[in-house]
């Protein structure tokens, strides 16, 4: 067993890491300012941004949760991992060689670690089978649908040969023990031990968004398997199939930079739409779309605006419909405009681009519908148009659906739609939709009185809950500046900064946490000896201040609005001495000659300061 790590990898390891690069490896990240960006909050649902992070101080804080920390902090919240896996993480992605306090330089890896280290050999393993005799029918199975050795190379496709134990004796001699293969799922057990969970099939590793693979799905290829059309991992420490989304390691990047995501329904779909050109579809592992996945692709798509699409694809069969009607009823947690895509004939996009092209997998997308008008029609089609009671009772159905359209100009040109997909008079619609959105409106409104009252969880103070007085906005402002840019200030100014009276007793705290490290400003852990100054309370408060955008300015003014407002903190503490000894003058007596001069020679030289220090 190696020891704690060292605290110098530990501190080496941060400041070659930067922050944004793993935080935009779960969240979409836009600029919000000069070395601030920010994007949707991956640790409570939200519509608008209040997650920022400071690549340069290397912290993150959200302003709507309370949620603060460091690259590692944020790594073990997002993935439940130790404190130890985290600096490995990170270290391993830099390429750094960690040591420890007993002289060891093996890493004690935590059951996380084993598990996604077994997973990343089985994919190994897998790949490296496909290319056997006994792989055929898997590479026949792609050559039919359209993927070549390099699809499958760029997918991660593998073979498990069919075999009872061929996996479990591989991984045994990597080092791997029975209870990690089945902790893992890669292993079922059963009354003569362990045995292979996929056998004689064709296997897509499923990773996260990050690309660690944290499981696998496998497709049944041979006739005499008794087993389901499509296997899958099961539930493990590593791998949560309603939080998980295949290709989502691939298409993020254009998901974030397009603002668009097509959700298809499996895995050669997925691969299909890629190698098409649709390079934004991601599909579910095993399960439903629900709203953990919605979490996770409103953080990558930066879901905080109208301007984005998320594309469903489903079969127009009923178990399509189904998923449609499941999909529509989680819309409205998207700010995105939601579509629908049905191809011809019932097509799903592999068969579509093995029949028409990838030309024509494109144009499914781009001929897109909007899903309410999607759902409209559907919940119509259950009825008898051709009689009034059909039609009043489709109506009565589906008024709810244009009511609750959140965008309210849209709603007229529907609710026209509506009526004439009816054969119903406007008005008559009309009026249907107002009732139903005022039905709506009553089902939102406060609970009942036996309701028991919610308790609002209490949280640490916040900038925002700041006095917003000119006084309590200089201190703050300057107190930011300082933390984010210490050495832009520099030292000596900082100093000075620190010795100035504060009207706030909370930044006032945070002042004297900065003057007791303002020595070490040039080392990159300068901050974490700011926090450790300021009470335990306050620590959460001081990361606030660390992340906080100060105004948006370009890099070459932003010099000057850092080292300016410090000295604006000065110099009304310059003033305010300034004022203090002309009170004193005024009630010196005149006779009291030695007082007088001695009070004289303090304003000439505070002014001299002051001059000083505005031609610094």
């Amino acid at each position: 067993m190696a020891g704690r790590i060292r605290q110098s990898d530990i501190d080496e390891v941060k400041s070659r890491t930067n922050i944004a690069d793993i935080v935009g490896d779960y969240v979409s990240l836009k600029s919000a300012g000069v070395g601030s960006m920010k994007g949707l909050c991956p640790f409570h649902d939200e519509r608008s941004p209040s997650f920022h992070v400071r690549p340069q101080v290397g912290f993150y804080h959200c302003f709507g949760c309370g949620e603060s920390g460091d690259v590692i902090s944020f790594l073990r919240a997002m993935d439940h991992v130790s404190f130890t896996e985290a600096v490995e993480r990170l270290a391993a992605r830099l390429g750094f060689q960690l040591h420890y306090e007993d002289g060891g330089d093996t890493p004690d890896h935590g059951n996380r670690a084993r598990l996604l280290a077994a997973n990343a050999a089985a994919a190994d393993f897998f790949i490296e089978q496909l290319r056997t005799p006994g792989a055929e029918p898997g590479r026949r199975f792609l050559g039919e649908r359209g993927f070549d050795a390099a699809a499958a190379t760029t997918f991660g496709v593998g073979f498990a040969p069919k075999s009872w134990d061929e996996l479990t004796r591989h991984l045994r001699g990597r080092g791997f023990r029975d209870d990690e293969l089945a902790a893992s799922g890669l292993v079922s057990s059963g009354d003569r031990g362990v045995y292979d969970r996929f056998r004689g099939r064709l296997v897509w590793p499923i990773r996260d968004v990050t690309g660690q693979t944290v499981g696998f799905g496998a497709r049944k290829l041979l006739d005499d398997d008794q087993g389901p059309k499509y296997l899958n991992t099961p539930e493990t420490p590593v791998y949560h199939k309603a939080q998980v989304l295949y290709g989502l390691d691939l298409a993020k990047r254009d998901i974030s930079r397009s603002h668009q995501v097509v959700v298809v329904e499996g895995y050669t779909d997925v691969m299909a739409c890629h190698l098409a050109g649709v390079t934004t579809a991601v599909a579910t592992c095993g399960t439903s779309f629900g709203v953990d996945h919605i979490k996770v692709l409103r953080r990558v798509l930066g879901d905080d605006n109208a301007g984005g699409e998320v594309v469903f694809t489903f079969d127009p069969d009923a178990a399509g419909q189904k998923a449609a009607m499941r999909a529509f009823s989680e819309e409205q947690r998207f700010a995105a405009q939601t579509y629908v895509a049905v191809a011809p004939e019932g097509l799903d996009p592999c068969d579509l681009r093995i029949e028409r092209g990838d030309g024509a997998v494109r144009s499914l997308i781009e001929t897109k519908r909007p899903m309410f008008e999607f759902v409209i029609r559907q919940r119509l089609s259950e009825f008898d148009l051709d009689s009034v009671e059909g039609r009043v009772s489709a109506l009565r159905a589906a008024a709810p659906i244009v009511a609750d359209i959140r965008d309210a100009s849209l709603r007229p040109g529907y609710t026209r739609e509506l009526s004439r997909l009816l054969g119903t008079e406007l008005g008559e619609v009309q009026r249907a939709v107002s009732a139903a959105s005022k039905r709506s409106t009553r089902s939102t409104e406060a609970p009942l009185r036996d309701t028991p009252p919610v308790e609002v969880p209490v949280r640490p103070y916040s900038i925002t809950e700041l006095p917003g007085d000119p006084s309590t906005r200089l201190e703050r402002d300057a107190l930011m500046a300082m933390l984010q840019h210490p050495r832009l200030i520099g030292g000596d100014l900082i100093s000075r900064a620190t010795q100035t009276g504060f009207s706030n007793p909370s930044l006032a705290m945070v002042r004297d946490g900065i003057a007791s490290a303002v020595a070490t400003i040039d080392r990159p852990d300068w901050l974490d000896g700011v926090v450790a100054e300021v009470p335990e309370t306050l620590r959460p408060f001081v990361q606030q201040l660390v992340v906080a955008p100060i105004p948006e300015r370009s890099e070459r003014e932003l010099s000057a609005y850092v080292t300016g407002i410090t000295r604006s903190l000065i110099d009304r503490d310059l003033l305010r001495r300034k004022t203090e000894l002309l009170g004193r003058l005024q009630r010196t007596d005149p006779g009291d000659r030695e007082t007088y001069t001695a009070v004289q020679r303090g304003l000439v030289q505070l002014e001299a300061e002051r001059r000083a220090l505005r031609e610094e």
